[in-house]
């Protein structure tokens, strides 16, 4: 399909299409000229052979005139005596429309009767002679001839009668027909030799072109092995042998350009980091891979291009402050890694000739986005781990100190600032350990003890111990007449038993954390959501609150350790800001994933997602049924 598409869209199709439309055009009009001249003279023969000669039409007005019985007696002895073979019906009408004679017709007995033909009632009437040719399926191709007989007595010549012939032209058209399929067969053997003539001589025009073009389309896909032959020394000869000459030119230049290039190619694509080079007007002239994918670019959309507005620093400097100064620089393009913002450390030279004339500069870009991410992890660590010790230490040395001072003697305040100095030391211990046990997932020193545990009884047994507690804060506050927050948590499990992998004190822990923090950020009265559902490899636990809901900002980090949303309140809540932080490890440790969703003012919904294998439940039902 697709060469026949090529052909006959060449010029060797074009041209050949030309000749044979003409050819056609010329047969077509000489063709229809003349069948219509041969079809004009045969009917005009044949109108001549059917003519009446004068020697019957004279006679026949003649006695027409007299009327009389000897007249029309002489009449149709002149009508049967007149012999035409070309004639196949003869009819003589008088002046009043009644038929006098008849020859060859199919109803003798109608002589003396009124004719039915209107046609021969107003040849009468006018005088005026019709001539017809008809055709029909049933009668073929017939002439027809109405005479008016005109009487010679008197000044004026008054129509007496008229003459109906008709003669059958089936012979002539057949003669016609069979000129016109001798001329149509001629005509169509000529085209047929005229349209190979024409794809002949096309194709011999053409032929030193399409090599050109084979060639052409070799050179641009890197092949300068062939030549083109030379036909003639005319204007194509002179083209095919400048082809030949160009094709030699170029394959030499492409070699040297092509070697050059594989070596250049070669050192830049073993490198990790991005190489950029320009001319000595700051326009890019190479970039690597690796350099288009930190800039988040195309190479051939940057090429030509200025350096510094690639690079995003066009705000801050200029490249001529780059030929000057080539300090290194961190460049924070709008390109995102994870999600994360990527961050480049770009390192200039200078591109010298021997003369010492500048004429470029080379930008190498080293991805620093690693580094300088566990730098800011460490440094906000340090920092988080300091500010967390520090509060509850200065409280600590604070309270000691006005003990210290007398105030142990104080029955009233000495057991208040021996608990609060308890309640600072379970939490420096907490946060202790919760460091600890980070550490120890993040090294991948945790003994994980993992066992088949019915998913839907630990959490069951998780949220009645919640609700355990909810019921005993409510009753020590009632029993000491303080209001406190009342929680409702609201159940949606499936009744399918789920067998899961896990280890259950770890898990508990971390649904511990996710359950605390709903009850710390729920309004009082609020409802607590807690769904837990499976699919196919899948355990799916959801926990929801109606709190405050976390910002679309924070969502991402809400998971970092010692990151608050608010800070203030969950301090004074007594929060460390490790608690989802080590659940995160904790599920991930055991294959699975946690995530939030969550809209300020809207609550939010922590999912827990674990792997899990019904075929584990369905063969441990078996066992327990056997």
């Amino acid at each position: 399909m697709t060469r026949r598409t090529k052909f006959f869209s060449s010029m060797q199709f074009k041209i050949a299409l030309v000749f044979i439309l003409l050819l056609l055009s010329t047969i077509e009009i000489i063709g229809a000229y003349f069948v219509h001249r041969l079809e004009q003279q045969n009917v005009e023969a044949f109108e001549a052979q059917v003519q009446l000669p004068s020697w019957v039409t004279t006679p026949l007005a003649v006695n027409l005139t007299s009327n009389t019985a000897k007249a029309r007696r002489n009449i149709r002895a002149t009508v049967q005596d007149f012999t035409n073979i070309q004639i196949s019906e003869m009819e003589v009408v008088d002046s009043r429309g009644r038929i006098v004679a008849i020859k060859n017709g199919n109803n003798p007995t109608s002589i003396g009767k009124r004719t039915a033909n209107s046609q021969i009632k107003d040849v009468i009437y006018s005088g005026r002679k019709v001539t017809q040719i008809s055709h029909s399926d049933r009668d073929g191709s017939y002439y027809l001839s109405i005479t008016p007989l005109l009487s010679s007595s008197g000044d004026n010549n008054s129509t007496v009668g008229a003459v109906y012939v008709r003669a059958n032209m089936d012979q002539v058209y057949r003669n016609i027909n069979r000129i016109v399929f001798i001329f149509f067969v001629a005509s169509l053997v000529a085209g047929v030799l005229g349209a190979l003539i024409s794809i002949v001589v096309a194709r011999a025009i053409t032929r030193p072109i399409a090599e050109m073009q084979r060639q052409a389309i070799r050179m641009s896909k890197g092949d300068y092995s062939g030549q083109v032959r030379v036909y003639s020394e005319d204007e194509l000869g002179q083209l095919a042998i400048a082809v030949n000459d160009l094709s030699v030119k170029v394959e030499e230049e492409q070699e040297n350009s092509a070697a050059e290039r594989r070596r250049l190619d070669g050192v830049l694509s073993q490198m990790s980091d991005g190489v950029v080079a320009t001319n000595r007007h700051g326009k890019i002239t190479i970039i690597n891979e690796t350099a288009c994918e930190f800039l988040d670019v195309a190479m051939d959309e940057v090429e030509n291009q200025n350096l510094v507005d690639v690079l995003g620093i066009s705000d801050h400097t200029t490249f001529e402050n780059l030929l000057e100064n080539q300090t290194e620089r961190i460049i924070e393009p709008e390109n995102k890694i994870d999600g994360e913002d990527l961050i480049l450390q770009a390192d200039f030279s200078l591109i010298k000739r021997n003369t010492g004339f500048v004429t470029g500069i080379i930008c190498v870009l080293h991805d620093v986005t690693e580094q300088q991410k566990i730098d800011q992890d460490r440094r906000e660590f340090v920092s988080n781990v300091s500010h967390e010790l520090r509060t509850p230490l200065t409280s600590l040395r604070s309270y000691i100190e006005t003990l210290n001072d007398g105030a142990w003697q104080n029955q009233n305040l000495a057991p208040r600032f021996l608990k609060v100095t308890q309640e600072e030391t379970e939490r420096m211990i907490r946060m202790v350990n919760s460091l600890l046990s980070l550490s120890r997932l993040d090294q991948g020193t945790a003994k994980m003890n993992v066992e088949l545990v019915n998913f839907n009884e630990m959490f069951n047994y998780i949220l009645d111990r919640f609700d355990l507690m909810i019921q005993k804060e409510a009753q020590r506050a009632q029993s000491e007449n303080q209001s406190v927050k009342t929680y409702q948590i609201k159940r949606i499990l499936t009744k399918r038993d789920l067998w899961v992998e896990i280890d259950p004190d770890k898990m508990t822990q971390a649904i511990d954390n996710i359950m605390n923090n709903a009850l710390k950020y729920s309004p009082n009265g609020g409802l607590i959501t807690c769904r837990l559902l499976d699919t196919n490899h899948n355990v799916i636990l959801s926990i929801s609150d109606q709190g405050l809901g976390i910002p679309r900002k924070d969502i991402k980090r809400v998971f970092d350790r010692f990151y608050r949303v608010d800070k203030a309140r969950s301090r004074q809540q007594g929060g460390t800001g490790l608690g989802l932080a080590i659940s995160k490890e904790v599920i991930e440790a055991q294959g699975g994933h946690i995530w939030v969703n969550s809209a300020e003012n809207r609550g939010s919904t922590f999912y827990i997602s674990l792997p899990y294998d019904p075929k584990e439940s369905e063969d441990l039902w078996d066992e327990t049924v056997e």
